[in-house]
């Protein structure tokens, strides 16, 4: 087993149409929507997209996407990161490998220099992303979309936590700025919140 990371649109073709085929099992195109042609882009450029997949001989066990930009909280700027399309093969799922992946990933975040990793899970998913180092950001609500179309966590109908790791010594001295807080995101119309 193996992890290979490339960015998003340098993913080789045949691992493209197999993430494809596994984020379909987990979340099914409503019906006559069709699929998404294998390689066309499912995030926004800008977010600079790593797509980080756990591969055992040829086979795709596990893919995630790491997305990132530039945030600005309580008057700091920081280099944040987040996990987006975390998913397992359905065949796969129960042998670690997802957690696996989303710790790699964690590593891979510090490793690009990234002050802090930020993303929400549905609430029975935090003991999941616990075990794979990232920790419950209490009372903090992600802010999607963007400043004239927000797409808030906590909107009505979802059942959200935010995780978050702060990696460097300026991002673990904000850490308490962060808690209980409504931080911008804004990633766009097409990741609304990663």
């Amino acid at each position: 087993m193996q992890i290979l990371s490339f960015p998003e649109e340098a993913t080789p073709p045949g691992l493209r149409t197999q993430v494809r085929e596994i984020q379909e099992q987990a979340w099914p195109s409503p019906p006559g929507a069709g699929t998404a042609a294998p390689d066309a882009p499912v995030h926004d450029p800008a977010l600079r997209p790593l797509s980080m997949l756990l591969v055992d001989g040829g086979d795709v066990l596990a893919a995630l996407d790491v997305l990132s930009k530039e945030i600005v909280h309580a008057g700091g700027r920081y280099a944040a990161g987040g996990l987006s399309t975390v998913v397992t093969r359905r065949e796969a799922r129960g042998h670690g490998h997802g957690r696996l992946l989303v710790a790699a990933a964690r590593r891979a975040m510090v490793e690009r220099g990234l002050d802090l990793g930020l993303f929400t899970c549905d609430r029975p998913l935090r003991a999941f992303y616990e075990s794979a180092g990232w920790q419950v950001l209490p009372g903090a609500v992600l802010i999607g979309g963007t400043p004239r179309a927000p797409f808030p966590s906590d909107r009505p109908g979802f059942d959200k936590v935010t995780m978050a790791g702060f990696f460097t010594p300026a991002a673990r001295r904000a850490e308490v700025l962060f808690r209980d807080s409504r931080i911008a995101l804004h990633p766009g119309e097409i990741d609304r919140l990663w």
